[in-house]
């Protein structure tokens, strides 16, 4: 399952976890929220509310961990504080336990945010991002408090998990007045490669990646304007930017798993300006737009591998529920009856799945 922010540098109110089973969301209003924890894997999906003496800020981040625990994010002063709470049975009916993790300390300007889910389960990062430097910790899973996993020059934001593994993290970097995704290799101790380049000066981010079809959803300038494009990773094959995407401030939150080697198959849901839910898979030429169910929780859901979209709703009837959508079949293989093309002129892109991946100077190249 892949996980995609509301923003670009933030994590979605809404956040389901690596393997789909539990989701995590902030409850509540004013001067009453609280953490609440969906559990999605049963027959029916339920929610356990998560609250403690004080509320929590509106600012508060939340991340669900396969083990039903979830990790909240807060800031305190100059301090941002992680923790992990879980329900716990008592006489007194259900309480929520805490699990105090430590802190990072930022100074004004740093800006520190939780990562999407890691493909593990157990484990979650953090980044803490100024104008010329960037910081990866590790929050949870580790033995003793949070650790630094990696520097990174520039100032990072976005985050997208490139394998299964948890090994291989992308981010979005402004260095020198530009942002480019580049890969973290975090079995080689943080080391940064490129990821894309389009063109010299565009800004080239990467929203999301399917590590089974490799399907990367890019959002970039290099066209004229900010477009949504696709690409394969470890393609020769260059970036594309379809008309049918020519979506204004439309954001791609989740992919279609276990389409191995079959990307322009993927189905992908599209958050569409006017609130409405996109259908779309690199195949097709057009996108297929359908009105979001009541009580839709905005840029959240995930896909089946038989092409389901699940979304989670919350209204007054049914405060904790999940509607499916179909995404229609797709169309039949085009069949090639003249020669292959000859091979590519434009450079390589970066075979991420191929690790380690410093020293490579490969790009994506614009169509």
């Amino acid at each position: 399952m892949t996980v995609c922010a509301i923003e670009m540098t933030t994590t979605a109110p809404f956040t389901i976890s690596a393997d789909g089973s539990y989701a995590a969301r902030l409850a509540g209003d004013g001067e009453a929220r609280y953490a609440e924890r969906w559990t999605l894997a049963g027959p029916e999906p339920y929610a356990v509310p998560l609250p403690l003496a004080q509320p929590e800020e509106a600012d508060s981040e939340l991340l669900p961990l396969a083990d039903g625990r979830v990790l909240i994010h807060r800031r305190v002063a100059d301090r941002h504080a992680f923790a992990l709470l879980y329900p716990t049975g008592a006489a007194a009916g259900p309480r929520t336990g805490e699990l105090q993790l430590g802190g990072v300390d930022a100074e004004e300007g740093v800006r520190v945010f939780l990562l999407p889910p890691a493909p593990d389960g157990s484990g979650a990062f953090a980044v803490a991002a100024s104008d010329t430097v960037s910081t990866l910790w590790q929050v949870a899973g580790c033995a003793f408090g949070p650790q630094r996993v990696a520097r990174i020059p520039g100032r990072c934001s976005g985050g997208v998990w490139l394998d299964r593994t948890g090994r291989l993290l992308a981010l979005d970097r402004e260095l020198d007045g530009t942002v480019k995704a580049v890969a973290v290799d975090l079995g080689r101790d943080g080391e940064v490669s490129p990821l894309l380049q389009i063109t010299e000066d565009s800004d080239d981010r990467l929203l999301l990646a399917e590590p089974d079809s490799g399907l990367l959803l890019i959002r970039s300038d290099a066209p004229g304007e900010p477009r949504l494009g696709w690409g394969v990773l470890g393609s020769s094959r260059p970036v594309r930017f379809p008309e049918c995407l020519r979506l204004g401030n439309a954001l791609p939150f989740a992919v279609q798993p276990g389409q191995a080697l079959m990307p322009e198959t993927c189905g992908v849901a599209l958050w569409l300006p006017e609130g409405d839910i996109g259908l779309w898979r690199p195949a097709d030429r057009r996108v297929l737009r359908l009105a979001a169910p009541a009580g839709w929780l905005g840029g959240a859901g995930m896909w089946s591998p038989q092409g389901r979209l699940h979304l989670p709703c919350t209204t007054t009837e049914a405060p904790c529920g999940i509607v499916g959508m179909n995404l229609p079949a797709p169309p039949p293989p085009p069949v090639h009856l003249d020669a292959p093309p000859p091979p590519p002129s434009s450079p390589r892109p970066v075979p991420l799945q191929q690790a380690p991946l410093a020293g490579r100077q490969e790009r994506v190249s614009r169509a």
